[in-house]
């Protein structure tokens, strides 16, 4: 069976915010920058896929930070996949691992393949010829996977068009923009503090350029509740759990 694969970052100046600490969206991204990293250096990536007219799509999120690393901080991502347990779903899991090798965040996330141009799921079986069987990894997730978020009623709603910077390779909104309209929905003494928390994120339906997208809030104790909506259906839900 497989290894874990560790790469290798520094909390740069542009992915820190005001407190001089990285922030949420920004240790998120650097994960999923993991995740294709490591695809490509396996022959598993979108633009291998590309070449069947199918590509990965992110589907759900979890992830834990105990504290976030200051601006400057060098520190580690070990990522490893699992075995396919689900004929649509593939798990990756990441560590977050200081200089001294300390884990300080940790996350799970489900992926899924379309086709294309029809944007329809197409089963893990009919890609698995191009995953070497050695690279999968019998290590269990660090933490539990990502969990449903329902029932959200907003108290607070906000409204935003999906412009050019919003849209990735998949022509549609990138996962990282649903996490920073969150955040920017928060009031900011939520992120004042370098606190423990757990983020949740499921992403049911596509967001396209132009589009108009609703974001609505609830802060339900220590949990804050998001759910983004297109013009025709949720597009993600998520939940921030301050600990």
């Amino acid at each position: 069976m497989g290894q874990k694969a560790k790469y290798n970052f520094s909390v740069s100046t542009e992915n820190v915010d005001f407190t001089l600490h990285a922030s949420i969206e920004s240790l998120c991204a650097d994960m999923l920058s993991v995740a294709g990293m490591d695809a490509r250096k396996n022959g598993i990536s979108a633009d291998t896929l590309m070449q069947q007219g199918r590509t990965w799509v992110l589907s759900r999120m979890a992830v834990e930070f105990d504290r976030m690393p200051e601006q400057f901080e060098n520190f580690d991502i070990a990522t490893w996949i699992n075995p396919h347990t689900s004929r649509l779903l593939s798990t990756r899991n990441f560590e977050l691992l200081d200089a001294e090798g300390k884990q300080f965040g940790r996350g799970v996330s489900q992926w899924c393949v379309i086709d294309y141009e029809k944007r329809a799921l197409v089963s893990l079986e009919e890609v698995e010829n191009l995953f070497d069987p050695n690279y999968y990894c019998d290590e269990p997730s660090p933490c539990d996977a990502p969990r449903k978020i329902r029932g959200i009623v907003p108290t607070v709603t906000r409204q935003r068009q999906a412009v050019y910077s919003d849209i990735d390779f998949n022509r549609h909104v990138n996962t990282m923009r649903y996490i920073r309209m969150m955040l920017n929905t928060l009031p900011i003494e939520y992120l004042t503090e370098n606190r423990p928390l757990r983020l949740d994120a499921h992403f049911a339906n596509e967001c396209k350029l132009g589009q108009m997208l609703t974001i609505n809030y609830e802060q339900r104790d220590n949990v804050s509740m998001f759910e983004i909506r297109n013009e025709d259906a949720v597009a993600c839900t998520a939940a921030i759990e301050w600990r």
